[in-house]
């Protein structure tokens, strides 16, 4: 029998955008893969907000959480690399989507489900002042924010369709339900509700008028202020919170794409190809020229079965399927209180039993994200060696530096190992880095390699190369020189030169900005993604080693910790995306401007695989002090402290607990035991110097922090009593 998981990828399927159809169709693919197809995903953030249930949120009837898709769940269950950027071009005859700030990304498939805007840039004053309903992650955040003030309030709502109708009546009724409202308007250059029955149109303008809301039609706007809107007649409007949702707006990019469209959305046939057959086009973004149909997520979700088949079939050669959608369908319209309007077929019906039902079909869709089904591992064979199951463990092998070897394995070995018997080699036992003295330069040479968490090589290059210049910059070391070492997966040659371009591009990026030349490297293909580098540095003073630290010398940490917990989170699908982002995001922080501030430093390491209280011994044992840690000054990242307190640990914290077994932590305070990737600078400081060092690393960007100080006692480490960190990952 042949191990689908050891096939070589061959094929790149890119879907652009976290839209309803692609949400569904990353749902069925973790269900049943495409063996031998990568798959990625482009959405701006982490989260792809569920447009359904935006009107509930703006009443107050959802927290914002619940409007959310987690795209990073998603795809860590899909098997797919997530990139978290906009996309801002699709070039059809290189097959490229140019995304900012990283190499562009080729496709062999591609689909677009990027949504709509209702941005207002011809109505002037709307950028400066309005904020469109669409998209919805923005909007959300800012009503979030203002609904929870204080004082009377004044909104306004452009455009007098279904959409505006149910965004005025829900803000109106969250203001009203807290005593602020003091005025809501709905304003239409036309006729209000147009597009819907006279039946229905009637009861929405009945519960315009009791919810106060008052309605300016064929009205005809000149500009919006920061506090009020002008209409072309002269008369204003008074609105502290001006929204838009006008029809709906194509982004501008899509009219560039070189895909035949029309009024700026994807033409598509009945199988949901674009005029150029490799790209489909899904949900809001696309029109349907064989049956146009109004905007509505009911055909996005509709459409998500064929286009998920389509999208397989022209990978693997069989028949397209036809989409034919339906022509007409259950409208459910919420109207501020928990109470709805359906109509379908001219029937229309409003209360508090469409308001349930359209409640149940929107939580039933968002279920279907929550409760991602658990796809087993394979059993082991009925025969293996007795000891499978201990070396398997009960969780899967963490990657990046929770797949490492423990502290006391490598140093047990390393110990019997020796030292070379050369002048220019000066031995530094459990230092970052080995020190060489080349015609009198002092230069410093270290190697790391990582073995992947993350799904997207760029991020896995940024973070490995940012891991390996660690032990340089810990050092008050210059980079120098690099070579890199690649483990890629089995893929064809076309994806093996996609891949390599991908990875050699960040990696030149990151050694560039650090001062640092790549000078060649080794490639091979095995099971994994594995990255590494070897790096060297010059030293224009006396290298930083473990072993200078003095009693009273002050401990600065300058990230945040949570790496491994998260990481594992992650690879169980237990960590909340924003949580992920935010780890990667700070994982890719370099650290040599820390180093530059930090170079007086007595002593200084990074903190990687031993974890803080590893790094820190290996301070102690060197400079033959001990040391006291400020457990609740300690930064953690977004969701390190709460994925710890459920019990979830990287692969490696055993081993790091082993180290100092007489220090007895439970819940968050595992957190320093847990393995780091590219990790932070820990140094000891002179006491009278650490207040100006912590002002100038914050003013740099680093979340920074006075973490405890160096004591008497060799190798005593002990922690203080203190509360939960608030957690400097935070922002």
């Amino acid at each position: 029998m042949i191990d689908t998981s050891r096939l070589p990828l061959t094929r790149d399927l890119v879907l652009v955008g976290g839209g309803h159809a692609h949400a569904l169709v990353l749902r069925k693919w973790g269900m049943k893969p495409l063996p031998g197809a990568r798959l990625t995903v482009i959405n701006p953030g982490p989260t792809a907000p569920y447009s359904g249930m935006l009107p509930g949120f703006a009443a107050g009837h959802y927290a914002r959480e619940e409007l959310d898709i987690d795209l990073v769940r998603l795809a860590r269950f899909a098997g797919a690399r997530v990139v978290l950027a906009a996309a801002e071009n699709i070039d059809t005859a290189a097959r490229l989507v140019h995304v900012p700030g990283r190499p562009p990304i080729a496709y062999d498939v591609a689909s677009i489900d990027i949504g709509i805007t209702s941005a207002m840039p011809d109505l002037p004053g709307f950028a400066e002042h309005g904020i469109p309903a669409k998209p919805l992650g923005r909007f959300a955040g800012r009503w979030a924010a203002f609904r929870e003030g204080d004082g009377p309030a004044h909104v306004a709502v452009i455009g007098g369709g279904v959409a505006g109708v149910e965004l005025i009546l829900a803000m109106a009724y969250a203001l009203r339900s807290r005593g602020r409202l003091a005025q809501a308007t709905l304003i239409d250059s036309g006729k209000a509700l147009r597009a819907i029955g006279g039946k229905a149109s009637q009861s929405l303008r009945r519960a315009l008028v009791e919810q106060g809301v008052r309605l300016e039609e064929n009205a005809r706007i000149e500009r919006i202020e920061d506090s009020y809107i002008v209409l072309q007649d002269g008369r204003e409007i008074l609105s502290d919170f001006t929204t838009g949702a006008a029809g709906a707006r194509p982004y501008g990019w899509l009219a560039d794409s070189g895909l035949d469209v029309n009024d700026g959305f994807i033409r598509v046939s009945e199988t949901l190809q674009s005029s150029d057959p490799q790209v489909f086009a899904a949900g809001d973004c696309a029109h349907m020229d064989f049956a146009p149909r109004p905007k509505a997520g009911v055909y996005a979700v509709r459409q998500a079965p064929v286009l998920y088949h389509n999208l397989r079939a022209l990978m693997t050669g069989d028949p397209l399927r036809k989409y034919r959608p339906q022509k007409d369908y259950l409208k459910l319209i919420s109207m501020g209180s928990k109470e709805a309007l359906g109509e379908r077929f001219g029937t229309t019906l409003t209360g508090s039993l469409m308001w349930s039902w359209k409640n149940r079909i929107d939580q039933a869709f968002m279920e279907k994200f929550r409760d991602l089904p658990a796809m087993e591992a394979p059993p082991l064979p009925a025969e293996h060696t007795l000891d499978m199951e201990a070396a398997l463990g009960d969780k899967p092998m963490c990657g990046g530096c929770g797949a490492k070897v423990g502290r006391d394995a490598l140093f047990g070995t390393l110990a019997g190992l020796g030292t070379a018997n050369r002048d220019d080699i000066t031995p530094l036992p459990g230092d970052d880095a080995a020190l060489l003295t080349i015609g009198g330069v002092k230069q410093v040479i270290s190697t790391d390699h990582l073995r992947s968490f993350t799904n997207d090589p760029v991020a896995m290059t940024r973070i490995a190369a940012v891991h390996a210049l660690g032990d340089i910059w810990a050092m008050g070391a210059e980079p120098q020189a690099a070579t890199a070492n690649l483990i890629l997966p089995r893929m064809s040659s076309a994806l093996q030169a996609r891949t390599l371009q991908e990875i050699m591009g960040a990696a030149t990026e990151v050694m560039q900005a650090a001062g640092a030349a790549i000078i060649g490297g080794h490639t091979s293909l095995g099971d994994e993604l594995t990255i590494g580098f070897t790096v060297t540095g010059l030293c224009p003073r006396p290298a930083i080693t473990l072993a200078g630290a003095k009693p009273g010398d002050a401990l600065i940490l300058t990230k945040p910790l949570g790496s491994g917990v998260l990481m594992a989170a992650e690879m169980a699908g237990e960590a909340e995306g924003d949580w992920v982002a935010a780890a990667l995001e700070q994982m890719s922080q370099p650290q040599g401007a820390a180093a530059r501030i930090l170079k007086d430093a007595h002593a200084m390491t990074d903190v990687t695989g031993f974890g803080f209280l590893g790094h820190l011994l290996g301070i102690c044992e060197a400079s033959r002090a001990g040391a006291e840690v400020f457990t609740g000054k300690i930064p953690l990242m977004q969701g390190a402290a709460e994925l710890a307190d459920r019990g979830i640990r990287s692969s490696l914290f055993p081993a790091n607990q082993a180290a100092l077994p007489e220090l007895k932590t439970s819940g968050w305070q595992d957190l320093l035991f847990d393995p780091q990737t590219a990790g932070g600078l820990l140094a000891a400081v002179a006491a009278d110097q650490a207040g100006e060092l912590l002002d100038q690393l914050r003013v740099a960007g680093y979340p920074a922090a006075l973490v405890g100080k160096v004591t008497e006692g060799s190798g005593a480490v002990t922690l203080s009593a203190a509360p939960r960190p608030t957690g400097a990952g935070h922002h």
